[in-house]
């Protein structure tokens, strides 16, 4: 048998390892450690569905509600969005009606940072658009106190949806220039201050305003809103229970008196130029449109 001799060039180098191996405990072997994996990042989206029927979402919030391992999702949300979930998708109730809450909002704002925490795509589905007077600032403030990264998909708000239903115009050129988005509903259970509403040329559009409407009626009239001014009460916007209603100001608390059931619902309130330079305010009767 003839052995060949290590190449001098090598030589070094595979004494070198012989002399390390042979320092290793009997029968040992080495590994060699396999990179850990990264740990799965997660994230929350808070995701405006828009209001009423489902196909009003944006394509980006579809994207996110489908890539989503869990969705919180509010009251108002259309059960048919629901069904687009992906299929392991965990779907959670954390909806609010007028006095009666699925749970308290600071563990609706855990339950998200938890999720995150744990890896998850989470997405926070609320109804119209997460910005106007949907809490999202506060389950924003409760991420960024955990570090967990977070971002905003805009949606359809309901004063635009109930405009359209009502077949009207948020604002008008020559008529409204100014659009005021507001609450009658105030965390304190205060009365909004309404003296800086008063001027022809608005467009006052009241969220959950129906339980408030006499302290919204009274409020306007005695910051100077004419009592003619044009008022339409637009209830279960872009759906198949949709109503319009219309009145003038000064009897819009007897409108949803007789009317017990508009919720939820949008006060669009008009004061134009046009009612200004006249003096006088259009008058409308009552009347109820499906």
């Amino acid at each position: 048998m003839i052995t060949l001799a290590p190449k001098p060039l090598f030589t070094p180098l595979i004494l070198a390892f012989r002399a390390w191996q042979a320092r290793l405990p009997n029968g040992s072997t080495t590994h060699i450690a396999a990179p850990a994996k990264a740990a799965k990042q997660g994230f929350v989206s808070l995701v405006g569905a828009g209001p009423g029927s489902a196909d009003l979402i944006t394509l980006r919030g579809l994207e996110r509600l489908q890539a989503a391992d869990v969705v919180y999702y509010d009251r108002l949300a259309d059960p048919a969005l629901l069904k687009r979930a992906r299929k392991t998708a965990r779907l959670i109730y954390v909806g609010k009606a007028p006095g009666c809450h699925a749970m308290p909002q600071a563990q609706i704002n855990a339950l998200l940072v938890q999720s995150a925490q744990a890896g998850q795509q989470v997405v926070r589905l609320k109804c119209g658009d997460p910005g106007i007077f949907g809490r999202g600032a506060e389950e924003a403030d409760a991420m960024n106190a955990a570090g967990v990264a977070w971002d905003i998909v805009p949606g359809v708000t309901s004063a635009c949806a109930a405009a359209a239903s009502a077949r009207s115009f948020l604002t008008e050129r020559g008529q409204t220039e100014r659009l005021i988005l507001a609450t009658g509903h105030l965390r304190h259970d205060g009365a909004q201050d309404w003296t800086t509403t008063a001027q022809a040329g608005t467009t006052l559009a009241c969220y959950m305003g129906v339980s408030q409407a006499a302290s919204i009626t009274q409020g306007l009239l005695g910051a100077g809103w004419p009592a003619a001014c044009a008022v339409q009460v637009i209830s279960k916007a872009q759906t198949r229970e949709e109503q319009v209603f219309h009145c003038r100001l000064d009897r819009l608390e007897a409108l949803c008196a007789q009317h017990p059931n508009l919720n939820p619902a949008i006060l669009l309130i008009r004061w134009t130029l046009t009612d200004a330079a006249s003096g006088v305010s259009p008058v409308h009767t009552i009347a109820v449109s499906a």
